[in-house]
């Protein structure tokens, strides 16, 4: 009873100070995402009022906080739509991963941490975090924009290759080489093509036994879909945000935008405990030791996505600012760079604090970078322009003329 008692004072006192956070954040105009986390560095190990009773409740909420916002990231979009950006932006996945692992591998290797925690260090500079971009990209109003599509394939890819990478470094942190996470990967394989053919195929199926005109009926049926399906993904090693993306895109019409209102409020709510969740499990003296180098790497990996961003908006035909607001979007990484982390603790335990540092970087400056590339970019580019009308001699004016007639990018 007094577990029980300690669990919901705790709980409501991180919750009213979520609500207060996302006010203060609210009135200047700043997504609220730094401040949850800088929350869970004061709740977390060595922080300011460490919890004590509700830490694994907040651990499942967290987890249930990143495939709420997957799923209903994925309600956002149709099957067709799927394909027609894998289809386009494959590309866009093989920059993303030689532009955004190279830094990881190579900064193990020089430190001489050996070719696995090289892998695994690869992986953590590699893979965008899609729980911070889809809260990103709702705060900013951005669902709608031309270039999100754009920005969902390239995230839709890393996720999807995890389901390849995950078996892989499993395998090798094991000990038991590239041939001996053979079944697990055949395993994996199997479970994405088994779920993405269903979702592709039967989608309308689904949507029409999914569908309710009772919003309680239709909010259970569709949240526990996406649960089962995520966990059993995740039982099979797959990632359980995929499934839970995959099940979003499988619901369409009528019924993704029913269940998208009804999911949104409990997606703020779980999206909000992820973050502080995330701070949670960095105790704040590991940070100081790494924190050079990790500002190191989030520099270069800051610059090399904002680099995949720009390149693949400009495959997708988008214009310039559309192409920065891409790649200001895809910095931030977050959850798969800490499971990574995690595992591979146990072969170089400096991965785990280096890693720590590094995301809590870029999970600060994903938000901003988001926010302002794309102004920052307009700004540089008026100054070129006015730069170069000075130089441009005063002849010419059907030039001018067609160039006033250009569409601007919105």
């Amino acid at each position: 009873m007094h577990n029980t008692t300690a669990m919901l004072i705790e709980l409501g006192a991180i919750i009213l100070a979520l609500g207060l956070l996302g006010r203060l954040a609210g009135r200047v105009g700043f997504s609220p995402i730094p401040l949850y986390l800088l929350a869970g560095l004061a709740f977390g190990h060595g922080g300011i009022l460490p919890l004590q009773a509700s830490e694994e409740f907040v651990a499942t909420g967290a987890e249930i906080g990143v495939i709420l916002l997957l799923l209903l990231l994925g309600l956002e979009y149709s099957a067709s739509e799927l394909v027609n950006t894998l289809k386009t932006q494959y590309p866009s996945g093989a920059v993303d991963f030689v532009l955004n692992a190279t830094p990881g591998a190579v900064a193990a290797l020089i430190l001489g941490w050996g070719p696995v925690a090289a892998v695994a260090l690869a992986g953590v500079t590699w893979i965008s975090s899609s729980g911070v971009i889809a809260k990103v990209l709702g705060d900013l109003g951005r669902l709608g924009n031309r270039e999100t599509p754009v920005v969902l394939g390239v995230l839709v890819i890393e996720d999807l290759a995890m389901a390849l990478y995950l078996p892989i470094l499993t395998a090798l942190l094991a000990g038991a080489g590239l041939a001996g996470g053979g079944l697990t990967l055949l395993i994996s394989l199997g479970t994405v093509g088994a779920v993405l053919y269903v979702a592709l195929r039967h989608g309308r199926l689904i949507s029409r036994a999914v569908s309710s005109d009772n919003a309680e009926m239709l909010l259970l049926v569709v949240l526990g879909l996406t649960l089962l399906v995520a966990g059993i993904a995740q039982q099979l090693q797959v990632s359980a945000a995929v499934g839970a993306f995959l099940v979003g895109i499988a619901v369409s019409g009528e019924v993704a935008e029913g269940a998208s209102s009804l999911l949104t409020p409990l997606r703020d709510l779980f999206a909000a405990v992820f973050f502080v969740f995330f701070g949670l499990s960095t105790d704040p003296s590991d940070i100081p030791p790494v924190l050079a180098l990790a500002l190191l790497l989030a520099l270069v990996t800051a610059l090399t996505k904002v680099a995949t961003g720009w390149y693949a908006a400009r495959r997708a035909g988008i214009l310039g600012a559309g192409r920065w607001r891409a790649g200001g979007t895809l910095v931030a990484r977050g959850e798969f760079s800490i499971v990574i982390a995690g595992l591979a603790v146990g072969v170089e335990p400096r991965v785990g604090p280096l890693a720590t540092a590094y995301v809590l970087i870029l999970v600060v400056v994903g938000p901003l970078t988001a926010r302002w590339t794309e102004p920052l970019a307009r700004r540089l580019d008026r100054r070129r322009t006015r730069r170069t009308a000075v130089s441009t001699p005063l002849s010419a004016p059907a030039d001018a003329g067609r160039a006033q007639c250009v569409p601007a990018d919105v």
